[in-house]
């Protein structure tokens, strides 16, 4: 099975020291949340692909060539002239969290070519987005549009709505579009931290059974290092984290959904799935978050298969 990522692909100007005169020193990694699911899944292996759309600059160069030298299928990536590579600025405190700000008005990662996103997905197995895409408008329909082609396809849809404070006019707002996402969506992962914001329930347990409530067949909760919980239908279960020394959380729950992913894609989608399975594939997707927490950067932190085979 392929999976296709849509939406966002950036570049994370990521504070990585204040020196003695009190200059702030910044890496340019290669991110956006999309971005980062599609090269965890190639990463460990996984038929992975990306759609979405960068600036014609130095920086959309990196990014593509980056995509590409992960095993990242490029064909939906487009370039365009009308905008300048997103740039998302990060700052990092003295416990590996982060904020952000934003260089995107507008930001190329908006001008996703409709009909070109269309047809790409019409042509995988599992299309994954985000929420970042759905604060513009017209990326919004877009982003839809594809959804539209890949389900009516048979695809199966998975949601990640990470909420950016910067990108939306108000809370109220990105509460509201964020939800309306979700009837769409077959699988759905976010963090405890976003449980209340999406579902009204801020405890995790009846924030899955709330997604599931809602038509998600498959919910996902990330508790950092406790671990996930996770609800399919009326089963549910839960898989320890793996603490470790965190560096940067920046991208560990892409790299999560990213091994859930390919898992699941590996045993074909639903029609396999047991409980079982279930337990292993969130235990495998915490094991390659907390590699990736535990080095700087998002993209270039990512375990590969044979680095989480040798643990």
């Amino acid at each position: 099975m392929r999976i296709t990522s849509i939406g966002e692909i950036l570049i994370d100007m990521t504070q990585t020291e204040i020196d003695k005169t009190g200059v702030v020193h910044f890496a340019a990694n290669p991110g956006g949340a999309p971005a980062n699911v599609a090269v965890a899944a190639a990463k460990l292996g996984a038929d992975s692909a990306f759609i979405g759309c960068v600036g014609n600059d130095s920086f959309g160069a990196i990014l593509s060539s980056t995509l590409s030298r992960f095993g990242v299928n490029t064909d939906g990536l487009q370039v365009t002239d009308r905008a300048s590579t997103t740039l998302a600025i990060v700052r990092v405190d003295e416990k590996g969290e982060r904020s952000f700000s934003f260089c995107r008005n507008p930001g190329a990662d908006t001008r996703i070519d409709r009909e070109k996103a269309c047809a790409a997905a019409a042509e995988t197995d599992i299309l994954h987005f985000g929420s970042v895409s759905l604060t513009d408008p017209d990326c919004r329909e877009t982003i839809y549009a594809a959804i539209n082609a890949a389900k009516e396809n048979g695809a199966v849809v998975t949601y990640d709505p990470n909420y950016r404070a910067p990108l939306w006019k108000s809370e109220k707002e990105a509460i509201a579009e964020m939800r309306k996402a979700l009837p769409l969506c077959d699988i759905v992962k976010i963090s405890d931290e976003e449980c209340e914001m999406l579902t009204g329930h801020s405890e995790p347990d009846d924030a899955v059974k709330a997604l599931c409530g809602s038509g998600v067949r498959l919910a996902l909760v990330t508790l950092g290092a406790g671990g996930a919980i996770w609800r399919c239908g009326e089963e549910s279960g839960f898989a320890p984290g793996f603490p470790v020394k965190v560096a940067d959380t920046n991208g560990a729950g892409d790299t999560f959904f990213g091994a859930f992913l390919t898992k699941f894609a590996g045993i074909g989608g639903f029609f396999a799935l047991s409980r079982a399975k279930l337990d292993e594939f969130v235990c495998f997707a915490n094991r390659a978050a907390s590699v990736t927490v535990s080095r700087p950067g998002a993209i270039p932190a990512m375990p590969t298969k044979q680095e989480l085979e040798a643990l």
